[in-house]
């Protein structure tokens, strides 16, 4: 997730600092990104270094016991699953075409539109991260996207993500296996809900874009169309790069090294683990510039592959 970056979750109450709160409705636990701004009064020095634009982290971190119990949840569904033959044989990761439903959630006055060349692009752009096209080194997921439609409103209590959980749940379209993208003007650059949520709170799964972040935007840094990517990649249950610091834990996946923080800007050579290799901030994962990201790994393919086989096939 990203915040302007991040990206947050639903059911989530959005503290000052990119912090969630849960509603008593029983909100899921979802990644957020601030946005970018010239100062952020809320991010003090122990806070590590800034995150996408200064904003922190983008969702709530979850603990290790937390992390445990998914992954020892989607083992055993991707086992079971297996056992069915409703898995991938060995070797083999799961491929999919998921239909992409734009929202774009405009002013009364309409403000906050893109244009339909943006839209495109963007999924341009979808296509391209998840496919391995930025890097000769990146792998390719398996996963493609297709515009499955597109939709306007005039809201202003939407436009700037009022109500979230109330306009998601009118608007969400398809099923557990369409990515809804809501484009709205709030203070993150992305939120997002993790795959395993959709079975408590399937009407509000998708995730959120700053809506100036698109590509030609005006999100300085951020209008390449990577918070998308970013957020997706949470969508398919992917974790940040740098989720659990410099532990063996991490991010649940081998192939990326534990960073201690996030990184910003691109800085090239950042070492925040001694022992485990130079951060991967050219991964969709981190909290880098748009243009500093260029790859998923295999591990993380892999990992897209079984929480899709865990939760959305």
């Amino acid at each position: 997730m990203r915040s302007f970056i991040s990206r947050p979750r639903a059911f989530a109450v959005l503290l000052a600092g990119g912090a969630l709160a849960f509603s008593p409705l029983g909100g899921t636990a979802t990644a957020q990104l601030p946005v970018a701004q010239t100062a952020n009064p809320c991010v003090t020095p122990a806070e590590g270094p800034a995150a996408r634009g200064g904003f922190g982290k983008d969702h709530r971190d979850l603990s290790l016991q937390e992390q445990q119990s998914i992954e020892a949840k989607t083992a055993a569904l991707v086992k079971a699953k297996a056992a069915r033959g409703l898995a991938p044989k060995a070797g083999k990761l799961a491929a999919a075409t998921v239909p992409v439903y734009i929202h774009v959630m405009r002013s009364s006055s309409g403000a906050g539109d893109v244009t339909a060349t943006q839209i495109s692009q963007q999924i341009t752009e979808l296509n391209q991260n998840f496919a391995g096209g930025e890097s000769g080194q990146a792998a390719n997921t398996g996963f493609t996207f297709t515009l499955a439609g597109t939709y306007r409103y005039n809201n202003d209590t939407w436009h700037t993500d009022g109500q979230s959980t109330t306009y998601r749940a009118q608007t969400r379209k398809g099923g557990k296996n369409a990515l809804n993208i809501w484009l709205v003007n709030f203070s993150y650059l992305g939120i997002a809900t993790f795959p395993w949520d959709y079975a408590s709170n399937p009407s509000i799964d998708g995730i959120r874009v700053q809506y100036t972040s698109l590509p030609g935007g005006s999100a300085t840094n951020f209008n390449l169309g990577k918070t998308a990517t970013h957020e997706a990649g949470h969508w398919f249950g992917l974790y940040h790069t740098f989720q659990g610091g410099c532990t063996s834990t991490n991010d649940s996946v081998s192939d990326t090294p534990a960073q201690s923080s996030s990184s910003s800007g691109c800085p090239t050579g950042r070492d925040s683990c001694s022992l485990a290799g130079v951060d991967p901030i050219h991964n969709y994962m981190d909290y880098s510039y748009d243009s500093c990201y260029n790859q998923f790994t295999p591990g993380q393919s892999t990992r897209i592959s079984n929480m899709w086989t865990a939760y959305r096939a």
